[in-house]
């Protein structure tokens, strides 16, 4: 083949990632297999297999598996060198009981769904403040995990405790159990008794909670202004606190103009309904895929406004006349709170920006 016949020749690319290799493959335009290389997952690893897929013609597209995880590095250089890549799915399961598995194998899959736009979706860009956004998350998320379980162990303990403990602990309120067991005094050189012992336990325990507390304070005390100067649109909606503001925009990501659509978004956080119809039935059922943080989060906002809001109020009532149980009138408000969500999350903020509520019509 000419030199000139080979630059004219369109590439696409897939990257099957691992924790410290990357395997691509090359495919032309018309789907044939040019060949697959195994790469470092390292910042020289990332520039040697994008000579590598260059090397075959002019490169395209990348379709990159786990760009939220191991192929997030690669997708950034990727990124920063001006190719367009795009999100891959893991393959399908019918697939690879068909055809096996392997990284090669696997690779080339990611290269024929990119070229075939099977997969389109861009992946979430992490070099902004969404991404600092989302570290502080990670951590705080743990430490209310971490601290619920202290909680759980200590009550578990006091079932089991010797009698005289648990009838002096079993009705406290949290709180009241935490600041009791943290200031306790009992004598380690005793810890072989089984009292003394539970005391000791439960004690450490509840420190343990006060500082997981301390921690969280003080990872909120960094993601409250930080969702403030993100999205101060966000915040001002009804519903929509720190937290709920904080998980959705690490849903969307640095770039929400990746999501084309409203529609994509309620898709993106479960709440899109699904068809399910055949024949003569016309329904549809409940959404279990999506971002279920995201989910969580509509959730939190349709039960804020059935509290506070008078026209989620009069919504619920109407529906419920017309027939709907309570839980179907919530999934229909989640799917009208991400279309209100997605206008905010895809408006650019300014000082003189109003954000104009979604009015709920029948």
């Amino acid at each position: 083949m000419s030199t000139i016949a080979h630059q004219d020749r369109e590439i696409t690319g897939g990257v099957d990632t691992h924790k410290d290799t990357h395997t691509a493959a090359a495919i032309d335009s018309a789907g044939r297999p040019l060949g697959s290389e195994q790469f470092e997952a390292n910042a020289e690893g990332y520039a040697l297999l994008l000579a590598w897929l260059r090397s075959f013609g002019t490169l395209v597209l990348v379709g990159v598996e786990g760009t939220d995880a191991y192929g997030a590095g690669l997708a950034r250089h990727l990124r920063e060198q001006d190719v367009t890549v795009v999100e891959i799915d893991r393959p399908d399961r019918k697939a690879r009981r068909w055809q096996g598995k392997s990284d090669p194998v696997d690779a080339e899959a990611a290269a024929r769904a990119a070229l075939s736009a099977r997969r389109t979706g861009t992946p979430k860009r992490r070099d902004g403040r969404v991404e600092a956004l989302r570290s502080l998350r990670v951590a705080r998320r743990s430490a209310v995990r971490q601290r619920a379980d202290v909680t759980r162990q200590m009550k578990t303990l006091i079932v089991t405790a010797p009698e005289e403990l648990r009838s002096a602990l079993r009705d406290l309120g949290d709180r009241q159990l935490i600041a009791t067991c943290a200031f306790a005094g009992p004598a380690p050189e005793r810890a072989g008794d089984p009292t003394v012992a539970t005391e000791l336990a439960l004690r450490t325990l509840a420190r343990r909670h006060q500082r997981l507390s301390e921690e969280i304070d003080d990872l909120d005390a960094l993601i409250a202004p930080l969702v403030a100067e993100i999205a101060p649109d966000l915040l001002a909606l009804n519903g929509v606190g720190a937290d709920v503001a904080g998980q959705l925009l690490v849903t969307a990501g640095d770039n929400p103009e990746r999501l084309r659509s409203e529609a994509a978004f309620a898709m993106l956080c479960g709440a899109a309904p699904l068809p399910a119809s055949s024949g003569r039935t016309h329904r549809h059922r409940l959404n279990r895929g999506g971002d279920r943080a995201a989910n969580a989060a509509l959730y939190r906002i349709v039960l804020c406004r059935l509290r506070w809001d008078e026209r989620t109020k009069n919504y619920m009532r109407r529906r419920t006349t017309e027939g709907l149980s309570k839980k179907e009138i919530i999934r229909c408000l989640k799917r009208f709170i991400a279309r209100e969500i997605y206008r905010v999350l895809t408006t650019p903020s300014t000082p003189s920006t109003t954000t104009e509520q979604l009015t709920i019509a029948a």
